[in-house]
């Protein structure tokens, strides 16, 4: 390096600080004129203030709008909770409808079956009326099957669509014809 260079470096220092100074002075010069330019012409907070005020009544409006969507929303959840109350409801209804038809066409079931059992019960003892009976007590064996099918009819009261029950009457009615038929059976059957 040589001394003329040394010597233009030391003297480009000096004259670039005395013009970053009025570069530094022009820029302020500009930047206040910059904030003067900038400066609204009228007052702002007029504005401001409505646009706040707005901003609020706008969400006040929101919140009763939505206040009044979930009162709809609300509204129509009680729709679908009353319509599918009145389902069950209906379906309870017809359920107790078909226990009663059920319960009625069982008694009516059993009516008819004593019924017929009756008319050839009567019609087998005309029938057997001048024959010789084989034993003395077939006549308590009848009561002891009337006995059984009283007890029969009373817990059909009680469960009136229990197959097992009507099974055991019909089983109870044959019983009482196959006495009356075995014991009035001719000597030569009875072996």
């Amino acid at each position: 390096m040589s001394k003329s260079n040394v010597d233009v470096r030391n003297s480009v220092p000096d004259a670039s600080a005395s013009q970053a100074h009025q570069n530094a002075n022009s820029l302020t010069q500009k930047l206040s004129e910059i904030r003067r330019e900038r400066e609204p012409e009228k007052d702002l907070w007029p504005g401001i203030e409505f646009a706040i005020i707005s901003d609020k009544q706008k969400q006040q409006q929101d919140n009763h709008a939505s206040r009044l969507q979930g009162a709809k929303a609300t509204k129509s959840r009680r729709v679908y909770l009353a319509a599918a109350a009145s389902v069950c409801l209906l379906v309870l209804i017809a359920n107790m409808g078909f226990e009663y038809m059920a319960q009625h066409n069982t008694q009516s079931l059993i009516a008819k079956l004593s019924a017929e059992h009756q008319q050839q019960k009567q019609a087998l003892l005309i029938s057997v009326q001048d024959a010789v009976p084989a034993t003395n007590n077939w006549q308590q064996q009848l009561a002891d099957l009337d006995e059984a099918e009283r007890a029969i009819k009373q817990a059909l009261d009680e469960a009136p669509n229990n197959p097992a029950l009507i099974k055991m009457l019909k089983h109870v009615y044959q019983q009482q014809l196959a006495i009356i038929e075995r014991v009035h059976a001719p000597a030569w059957q009875q072996i």
